[in-house]
């Protein structure tokens, strides 16, 4: 039974996965494998009508708090506390680094913004930052700092269009 169940998955959506699985497994790229094979795995089982639109809605806000959680295990470990945090504000490098964190954090709320209201600008990104990790030895940052870079760049367009 599940034979032709993979027949009748064989569709454009299906062929795509397959084509993005194999570009993740030949660029090395564990996110884009573990995603995709979610993906294929939720596709065999027939569920895709009931769980992919939940992840389509709310599966960025998902990732954004795992990263969140992430960054915050060193606080929570108490590998950072009140003491490095005074001592890393005497370093110029440090203001810096806060400058720039502000920085990627606005910027990213403006990717999830653009992710939200046009979201085919995801494959582009995806495939941006295949071929970046492919071809130039790039690390996979996440299409949310991509979209906001995407969406930065698209309004300095329409400034001058």
């Amino acid at each position: 039974m599940w034979f032709w169940r993979f027949f009748y998955l064989f569709n454009q959506s299906f062929l795509f996965l397959v084509i993005l699985l194999a570009i993740g497994f030949i660029a090395k790229n564990q996110s884009l494998l573990i995603a995709v094979g979610c993906l294929l795995l939720i596709k065999l089982l027939g569920l895709e009508s009931r769980l992919l639109p939940t992840i389509g809605s709310k599966g960025i806000n998902w990732g954004v708090t795992i990263i969140t959680i992430a960054v915050l295990v060193p606080i929570a470990t108490g590998e950072i506390g009140f003491k490095q945090l005074i001592d890393a504000l005497k370093s110029s490098y440090a203001w810096i680094a806060l400058g720039a964190g502000i920085a990627v954090a606005l910027i990213a709320k403006n990717g999830l913004t653009l992710l939200a209201e046009d979201p085919h600008i995801t494959t582009a990104l995806v495939f941006g930052t295949i071929l970046a990790v492919s071809l130039f030895n790039g690390v996979a940052v996440g299409p949310l700092i991509g979209a906001g870079i995407a969406y930065l760049a698209m309004q300095i367009v329409k400034l001058f269009s």
